[in-house]
């Protein structure tokens, strides 16, 4: 399924439908299908997706500079939903040449995409590159600059899977964060301790901070830059031919 005009129908078909009902159809057309974990909309999308396929392949990405917060909140998942998560790190060669050179915050002086490149897409293209499909808790309202067009599936034009396309499924894209805090509410779905303590869009802890009153959720993240594409790299697409 490559086609343009198969998403468009299946966008279409999805939109007044939901997100448990998008996730089903993913999980029953993909044998290589993965969710992608690390905040609290994947959680959710977990949540729905192991009542479908309990034994659903999940993924995190561990750089090691996690918080100690969102270490505990991974151990929590796994146990809470009797899951296996394939914890993916840096590949060590690549990650201690990376700070040998240049250090442990040399994110502050020349911009982030550098480490989060060794720590965060290397290991996610390792990943990707076994799969036909991938499952993340995209939303159009996280971050206005890059995410306001994101669709519910799309050929995910940064990454190759395992046969050279890759489906990006986002059950979560029109959603909003009032939504997704409202499931986690009703059904008791865990969360990471962090977010109550003003902590909204949680990332590495070298490059997130709480959030002020107002303040939009990605501005807690790479603070120090200017306030265009806040993205690491794992959703790259959605800065293709963005100004």
């Amino acid at each position: 399924m490559t086609d343009q005009s198969d998403f468009s129908a299946l966008n279409e078909e999805y939109a007044s439908k939901r997100p448990k009902d998008l996730i089903r159809y993913a999980l029953e057309q993909h044998d290589a299908i993965a969710v992608s974990f690390s905040g609290a909309e994947d959680v959710v999308l977990i949540d729905m997706a192991v009542k479908i396929k309990p034994d659903v392949d999940v993924f995190t990405l561990d750089t090691g500079r996690l918080h100690p917060e969102t270490y505990e909140f991974i151990e929590k998942v796994r146990k809470h939903y009797g899951i296996r998560i394939d914890v993916r790190t840096p590949e060590q060669a690549a990650l201690q040449n990376f700070v040998n050179e240049k250090g442990l915050f040399s994110f502050y002086e020349d911009g982030h995409q550098e480490c989060c490149g060794v720590r965060k897409i290397a290991p996610l293209r390792g990943k990707l590159a076994t799969l036909d499909a991938w499952i993340t808790g995209q939303r159009r309202d996280q971050s206005p600059g890059t995410r306001s067009d994101v669709s519910l599936v799309e050929l995910d034009g940064a990454f190759p899977g395992r046969n050279g396309s890759l489906v990006k499924y986002n059950p979560l894209a029109g959603w909003t964060s009032a939504q997704v805090w409202e499931y986690i509410k009703v059904f008791d779905v865990p969360y990471n301790s962090l977010h109550e303590k003003g902590f909204i869009s949680i990332g590495c802890q070298p490059c997130t901070r709480p959030v002020l009153p107002n303040q939009h959720e990605r501005e807690g993240r790479w603070w120090w830059e200017g306030a265009g594409h806040k993205e690491c790299g794992l959703h790259a697409g959605n800065i293709i031919g963005k100004s």
